[in-house]
């Protein structure tokens, strides 16, 4: 069998928990994403900085990999099309086997753990789908594309359709006062 030498940011070295059950080891890393992660609104640059804290624990079965990412995405917003930028962590957990007969997705390659893969899949599946800019974003104007404002919602406007016109004075403020004809009064004195 020839092993594969793993290098790179991403990758540990666990040649001294190798097959010794109940060994731990913790590790602090600083890397760069390799190249842009995800395809929607938003993603991870290349060049982002991630901020790695790793746990390693030796088992029967391979190597224990627990930890968290810390990093930021860009992209824009998918009500507004504003510019945003905001930080992710995520947490992942993953068993690294012992290279033998079983095919599995992560092994433990010549004494190290490559995490790369595991931290890239963790933080693509943590983007938003739709992100937006505040919970609250107005997005658009349907007529003129601008983006609408807090303000914007208060000002009178015509209404696209003319036969929604009349609606546009109704208010709910004097519904108690008068009696509305056809609706019996069921309060009793």
């Amino acid at each position: 069998m020839v092993r594969q030498h793993v290098t790179g940011p991403f990758a540990i070295r666990v040649r001294d928990i190798v097959h010794r059950p109940g060994e731990m080891r913790e590790f602090e890393r600083d890397v760069q994403a390799p190249e842009k992660w995800g395809e929607g609104l938003v993603s991870v640059d290349a060049g982002e900085p991630i901020d790695l804290d790793v746990r390693v624990e030796s088992v029967h079965e391979g190597i224990l990999v627990s930890g968290s990412a810390d990093t930021e995405y860009t992209g824009v917003c998918g009500r507004c099309l504003t510019d945003i930028a905001r930080d992710v962590r995520v947490e992942f957990q993953e068993l690294f086997a012992y290279p033998g007969d079983e095919a599995t997705d992560f092994e433990v390659q010549d004494d190290h753990v490559d995490l790369e893969t595991l931290v890239r899949d963790a933080i693509v599946l943590s983007l938003p789908f739709q992100p937006v800019c505040q919970p609250d974003c107005p997005g658009l104007d349907p007529a003129t594309g601008e983006r609408l404002t807090a303000s914007t919602g208060t000002e009178q406007h015509e209404p696209l359709d003319p036969r929604w016109a009349a609606l546009q004075g109704y208010t709910t403020d004097h519904d108690d006062e008068a009696p509305r004809p056809g609706v019996e009064n069921t309060e009793e004195s």
